[in-house]
């Protein structure tokens, strides 16, 4: 079974260094995205695992097999572009073909005319047919073998692409944002076929994508790529529920995580405002500089009493099964959003005051330098109850 290893990679441009020192490995058939802004450094990564571009420093393993200076045809690897780069002259069944007429045909075997007089050459074009019709109808696009790209839809060329990927049988699978080119409805389609596709193929495959969604939804584990390097990689819940660095939590999660700045205070309690909510590590000196995170769903808004601290509605988002209320904090002006239920939510409006409150066990706290520190509830579970305490 397949496995891959990227150690220390590393890659500069003209001074500016892209890549600082990314690690990670694929176990058999895994499925790892690689997620991130734009410009982080991902498609680079990706360029280099193929052998398209070559790393400054660093190892890639594949299969046991160490391929970091092996040119691009000799690493069994299979990518899929985000333009899909099918030949626009050749029709679907042509293009899917391609791959195999490279690795099975010889050069002369290649040539029109001569080609039929050479030895096997009848019999290797027949093998290539039925390979490609075969991962046609597993696809479904055994239709369109005779169109050509300008005949097809976006998501007919995108099969084609995945079809002419797989049909090489690949050691391991290389996807650069190959569904941004389909329309939202035909890309949540398409997330299921591609994650069926790589069970049946049962090797690793590195995906690259902006959109969290499709990372988290498809993914065995995330990668979380900022600024070049590779902050955490693990499985998508453990991503989204225990991100390691504020950067990972602010760029997982629709809507974004609240984050406050706050101080570590007296035995390690970390205050918002004048609000004790959460312990931290003690051995932390007093008034270290923190922030605190807390995603939405986990934000309760209340409308009457004294739990919470005091806001204004800003506005209200209503989208259908649930309503995203944006507010202003009283007391020190930083806008928490809170995602309610539309019960929750119904009445809400701009300028209305309202409570807010959160459990200290789904309170983040980062340090200076964006790194997930350690922290505990105090005895009560609400901000406001811990004031009390």
């Amino acid at each position: 079974m397949t496995t891959l290893s990227l150690s220390n990679i590393e890659k500069s441009f003209g001074g500016n260094q892209i890549l600082k020192g990314v690690s990670l490995d694929a176990q058999p058939g895994e499925f790892i995205a690689l997620v991130g802004p734009s410009g982080c450094g991902k498609s680079t990564l990706l360029r280099i695992l193929a052998g398209l571009d070559s790393a400054d420093s660093g190892e890639i393993v594949i299969d046991g097999r160490e391929v970091s200076r092996t040119q691009a045809a000799d690493r069994n690897v299979a990518m899929v572009f985000q333009s899909y780069a099918l030949y626009p002259h050749l029709t679907a069944a042509q293009n899917i073909a391609v791959p195999l007429v490279m690795r099975r045909l010889t050069r002369t075997q290649r040539i029109p005319f001569v080609a039929p007089l050479m030895p096997g050459q009848r019999q290797a074009v027949a093998d290539i047919h039925r390979d490609v019709r075969e991962m046609a109808a597993s696809l479904k696009i055994d239709h369109l073998l005779d169109r050509k790209p300008g005949q097809m839809s976006g998501g007919q060329r995108q099969r084609v692409a995945l079809a002419r990927a797989m049909v090489r049988r690949p050691a391991v699978f290389l996807m650069d944002e190959p569904l941004s080119n389909l329309d939202a409805n035909l890309r949540v389609h398409a997330r299921g076929e591609i994650v069926e596709l790589h069970r049946r193929a049962g090797v690793p495959t590195v995906y690259v994508t902006h959109d969290q969604a499709e990372a988290l939804s498809m993914a065995d584990r995330v990668a979380v790529m900022i600024g070049g390097s590779l902050l955490q990689l693990a499985p998508p819940q453990v991503i989204y529920d225990d991100p390691q660095h504020i950067e990972v939590a602010k760029f997982v999660g629709q809507p974004r995580i609240n984050l406050v700045a706050s101080h570590v205070g007296e035995n390690g309690i970390v205050t918002l405002g004048t609000e004790r909510c959460v312990l931290a590590d003690r051995s932390l000196a007093g008034d270290t500089p923190v922030t605190l995170g807390v995603r939405s769903e986990f934000v309760k808004v209340s409308r009457s009493g004294e739990a919470g601290l005091p806001a204004h509605v800003e506005r209200v988002e209503f989208l259908g099964s649930e309503i995203i209320v944006y507010s202003k904090l009283d007391a020190i002006g930083e806008i928490m959003i809170a995602k309610v239920s539309p019960a929750e939510g119904a009445g809400l409006a701009a300028g209305m005051p309202i409570r807010l409150s959160a459990s200290a066990e789904h309170i983040f706290v980062f340090g200076a330098d964006g790194v997930r520190l350690p922290s505990a509830p105090l005895v009560e579970n609400t901000v406001r109850e811990a004031a009390h305490g």
